[in-house]
């Protein structure tokens, strides 16, 4: 374990020496270096709980229906049956990962398992919402669990191609050919289906949640879940809109507006219809937000970007909240009234269902130990697991939103540790890589919250140019393949 450490602080002095070319930052940096770092690393110690590990399944006949990932590669989904009292329900995720909103970065992301089935981990463990105990799931562990696979780098919404660069971006195939599969495996005879997503798949699972909804007679109860997919157009530091710049440039690389709601297109332009802000007010389907309200995917990749903080003055605020002066507090609280506002006429429907808490986390429905463990985060004593499930059964109205920082003591952090660092195992799913797995992870020595070790924070941090960020990528997945 300490020659793994040693080994990872040392690639992240190679990472952050190698970086300092003046090459251009590269969008979305994280999620292909978190993806090989965490996703990587596993846990062989046997006093550690085993997930259930979940085979791959690829889409029949995907490919004659131009159903195809990136790259052109069949799509895909793990799926686990349910049983008893649970063998007519589905529960259907949508995994999550970014988005590609360049020809430069859709190339790129060919070559990772977010853009070609080659490169998709052909199992994984179904943890959280998805896990199969009902000590860790007790509302959903006996459904019919399914996890659909993101390849398309548009929230599964986009429907275009890039003869030129062998590119086809056919998200909105891959939801329907995924559908239609698993209704032909029993889903069509479902008399309860959750819609669900983390992320870009939360994001996906609001734009979906109705057509979903269509899909089944009117005697099945359905709803949907947007987990961490809660994405604002919000100004960024430098007072700039870096997320929607990027948001529109992912709608018009993957023509996404063909599948955005009419009814908000009337009123917006399709970058707008992008944002869930936006969305909510035309689902007419039951759907729950999860959120954190200062979500750490957003503080890393819209709000502090090193786009828009080139001088590097918000490093230590991001990398970790307790860090921020109070002037950077008092910006993310703003973030936070923002979040607040944009769902105030939601929270009024009696359908819907809402958990905010006041965390600096992301994608807290996948992991475990946010999900529903001793020490989850909660609202008023209430943690995630519970809220979900009481308001999908309808046992209890749930619009629960936390008090503003720092008052909640209950939340998993995630903080970019440079410090001093202390090797445990632990149940991880990082910002961007979206999908938990049992990892070798890194506390810090001072903090009892989850902490990122030093290479991710490093390679955030600093520009990079495509070739070294491939290669860096390439080292680490090939080290922790064989260090295990």
């Amino acid at each position: 374990m300490r020659m793994n450490v040693f080994v990872i602080a040392a690639l992240a002095f190679v990472s952050l020496v190698s970086v300092i070319d003046g090459s251009e930052h590269q969008p979305q940096l994280s999620e292909f270096v978190n993806d090989a770092l965490f996703s990587s690393v596993s846990s062989k110690q046997p006093s550690q709980p085993q997930p259930l590990m979940v085979p791959i399944t690829v889409i029949n006949g995907a490919a004659a229906k131009g159903a195809v990932c990136l790259d052109g590669t069949s799509p895909a989904y793990h799926f686990h049956p349910g049983s008893g009292s649970g063998a007519n329900s589905w529960l259907i995720h949508l995994e999550g990962g970014g988005w590609c909103n360049t020809i430069r970065n859709c190339v790129f992301r060919k070559t990772t398992r977010r853009g070609s089935f080659k490169f998709m981990e052909k199992t994984l463990p179904f943890t959280g919402i998805l896990s199969n105990k009902p000590e860790e799931n007790p509302d959903f562990f006996n459904w019919n669990r399914v996890k659909i696979r993101y390849c398309d780098g548009a929230s599964f919404a986009g429907d275009s191609q890039n003869e030129a660069n062998q590119l086809q971006f056919r998200g909105q195939k891959i939801w329907l050919a995924a559908i239609e599969e698993l209704m032909s495996k029993g889903m069509q005879k479902a008399n309860q289906a959750l819609l669900s997503g983390c992320s870009a798949g939360g994001l996906a699972s609001i734009i979906h949640c109705d057509e979903f909804g269509s899909m089944f007679p009117k005697s099945t109860k359905v709803k949907c879940l947007s987990d961490a997919g809660f994405f604002l157009d919000a100004v960024d530091v430098s007072g700039g809109h870096t997320l929607r710049n990027m948001f529109g440039g992912v709608v018009t690389l993957q023509e996404v507006q063909k599948n955005l709601p009419k009814s908000c297109l009337n009123q917006l332009d399709p970058t707008s219809c992008f944002f869930p802000q936006n969305l909510i007010q035309h689902v007419q389907t039951p759907l729950f937000l999860l959120n954190a309200a200062y979500d750490a995917w957003q503080v890393q990749e819209s709000l502090a970007p090193h786009s828009a903080d080139p001088s590097g003055s918000w490093n230590d605020c991001k990398a970790n909240h307790a860090r921020c002066n109070s002037s950077q507090i008092q910006f993310f609280q703003d973030f936070r009234n923002q979040m607040l506002n944009d769902v105030k006429d939601f929270s009024r429907s009696s359908p819907t269902g809402l958990f905010i808490n006041s965390c600096f986390a992301h994608c807290q429905s996948e992991r475990q130990d946010t999900w529903f463990a001793d020490d989850s985060p909660l609202i008023n004593d209430m943690p995630v697991a519970i809220a979900v499930g009481d308001w999908f059964f309808d046992r209890k109205t749930i619009k629960a939103i936390d008090c503003a920082y720092p008052c909640d003591t209950t939340c998993h952090n995630l903080v970019f540790n440079v410090a001093r660092s202390t090797v445990v195992d632990s149940q991880y799913i990082s910002e961007s890589d979206d999908t938990s797995t049992t990892t070798t992870m890194i506390y810090s020595s001072q903090s009892s919250r989850l902490t990122f070790p030093a290479l991710y924070l490093l390679s955030a941090l600093f520009p990079t140019s495509m070739f070294l960020l491939h290669l860096r990528v390439e080292v680490l997945s090939r080290f922790f393949s064989h260090s295990t």
